[in-house]
């Protein structure tokens, strides 16, 4: 693979290797030598994809809940922190997995209907609902819930159905009028998990996971198909800030960006609403949500312009150690003048071709070996 790009010898591997733990490392890889080559021209990554196509990106925070009140609660904290949009509304609810659950369908569709009814009553219409189903359903289930609160006009409907058969979740989508979203995590945009002509009409948002799709590489390529199949992105992320940062660069340098998310609450993995980022204190120089939004970064990565903004979330030293300051390229001087002084002072006798006594070309741009006793007798014997 010798000449190959970094970017496109990682999108080789991920074309021939598939899974979480595999993928999730090109996508590490990926994103680092990104990171590297920002840092080393001193811009931000979304600059080297072509972007930025805008200065913000809309955020939505998570709120979680075991009963209906506490999660219409945890929705009306999120709004009052200024978030105008809410994930991971879950109308079944976060109940725990460690207990047996049993409902039948009448009771678990009427109580799934009445919690989303709830949050959008305390919401009202200054903040949209996006509701995560959690592959919860089957097909016929989704196809018999989502008629009955589209009237309170979701955002979307994220997963009501297990994502293996593109064809069944294209059936749900044809017979619902709410969006859909669909993710597209851990394989490569070469499979049928990305937005195609096999499963058009399954989804109008793709949800790309930066960290397990192949990095930023195969995060572009899954926006360029669903671009072409007129389906939004909202980049997947409940992982850290570091991943937050990577999906504003690829947010920053792609047309149809939707909204990204903004991971609040879920402190060692708990079900635990908050309005804070997860993993917020782990890093410095989190960007913050103001109004719903968050600025794309304009500095380089981990670096911070005049502003005191940081293109990216960096992590911070060991205590007693400070960051090794950004490496400086020298570039090469190629004026004509410079060149003529480099070449005299490595010996270079220019490009005319000399001759010696047996008629051999010598010295075409290059230093002549032979000592200078022997080169001046050459040149009087020409």
């Amino acid at each position: 693979m010798r000449g190959a790009s970094s970017a496109t010898g990682t999108s080789c591997i991920a074309s021939h290797f598939q899974g979480a733990a595999i993928n999730g490392a090109i996508a590490a890889i990926d994103i680092a030598l990104r990171d590297i080559k920002g840092k080393a021209l001193g811009v931000p990554v979304h600059s080297l994809l072509d972007g930025p196509c805008r200065t913000e990106a809309r955020v939505y925070g998570h709120a979680y809940g075991r009963m209906i009140a506490e999660l219409v609660a945890n929705c009306t904290a999120l709004k009052e922190a200024g978030f105008n949009a809410v994930d991971h509304v879950n109308p079944f609810l976060d109940e725990g997995e460690d207990r047996p659950f049993f409902r039948t369908h009448v009771r678990n569709m009427t109580r799934a209907v009445e919690a989303v009814r709830r949050v959008r009553e305390a919401l009202g219409d200054d903040v949209d609902l996006l509701l995560e189903l959690h592959r919860r359903l089957t097909p016929a289930e989704a196809v018999d819930f989502i008629p009955r609160i589209e009237r309170y006009l979701p955002f979307w409907c994220e997963d009501p159905s297990r994502p293996e058969n593109v064809n069944a979740m294209a059936r749900v989508a044809r017979r619902v009028r709410a969006p859909i979203a669909r993710r597209a995590s851990a394989t490569p945009p070469c499979t049928t998990s990305a937005p195609s002509s096999r499963g058009a009409g399954a989804a109008q948002y793709a949800r790309i996971d930066v960290a397990l799709c192949g990095g930023i590489t195969g995060a572009r390529k899954v926006a360029a198909l669903a671009e072409a199949q007129h389906v939004q992105v909202a980049p997947h992320n409940p992982l850290s800030p570091l991943g937050l940062a990577a999906c504003l660069h690829l947010a920053a340098a792609i047309p149809n960006f939707a909204i990204q998310e903004y991971t609040t609450g879920f402190e060692a993995l708990k079900m635990e609403s908050s309005p804070r980022l997860l993993g917020s204190d782990v890093v410095h120089g989190v960007p913050p949500m103001k109004g719903g939004f968050v600025a794309i970064p304009r500095a380089g990565p981990g670096r911070r312009d005049r502003a005191g903004r940081g293109a990216g979330p960096p992590v911070d030293p060991p205590p007693g150690r400070h960051a090794p300051p950004p490496r400086r390229l020298r570039r090469r001087p190629n004026s004509p003048p410079a060149q003529r002084e480099i070449s005299r002072r490595a010996g270079f006798r220019g490009r005319g071709a000399r001759r010696g006594a047996a008629g051999v070309v010598r010295n075409r741009g290059r230093p002549d070996p032979r000592p200078s006793r022997a080169r001046s007798s050459a040149t009087s014997g020409s």
